[in-house]
């Protein structure tokens, strides 16, 4: 399996790529070309990517094979939406996996870092956000222990989605 680690600045171009082809091949067939493109261009580009990596407040986990970047992880630390009770709750803001990796258990593995990097960062709550029509995500996150709490509205370009927001405990066994 491929290690997981922590991404540095020299990752930030191939991790713009990665993060636009994985959310491109996840939701582009449900969403018009307009609103993938804006999107897209307004959260995955190599001056983002570096931007987020040297944030503080949050951590990007990657997993490589062989120099080239095949999955991904962002967390953050911030103020979380009223449906999820924490003192410190950490959000997995993205997690995400090349098409040609999947099946292959390295979203078990990059959920597991990410819930490491929780308890480093001494988070009592892990939550995020995920699209209402994508069953397969969901059903992932409720292996992992993740209940739904409500709801908030993830704009994607022009178009208000229907983001549900589940939550664990991070001390649950993983």
């Amino acid at each position: 399996m491929p290690p997981v680690r922590h991404a540095i600045p020299t990752d930030a171009k191939n991790l713009a790529a990665l993060a636009e082809e994985t959310f491109r091949d996840t939701f582009g067939g449900m969403n018009t070309v307009e609103n993938m493109n804006l999107h897209c261009k307004t959260s995955y580009t190599e001056g983002i990517q570096l931007g987020e990596i040297a944030d503080p407040r949050m951590t990007t986990l990657v997993c490589e094979d062989g120099g080239n970047l095949i999955a991904f992880a962002q967390l953050r630390w911030s103020k979380a939406p009223g449906c999820v009770t924490a003192k410190n709750p950490g959000e997995i803001q993205r997690i995400y996996v090349a098409k040609s990796w999947h099946a292959r258990g390295i979203a078990q593995d990059l959920m597991a870092m990410c819930l490491n990097e929780m308890i480093k960062r001494k988070s009592d709550v892990v939550w995020l956000g995920v699209w209402e029509r994508n069953p397969r995500a969901i059903a992932f996150y409720k292996k992992f222990g993740f209940t739904e709490v409500g709801s908030h509205v993830f704009p994607l370009g022009t178009d208000p989605q229907r983001d549900i927001i589940m939550f664990r405990p991070v001390s649950l066994s993983t």
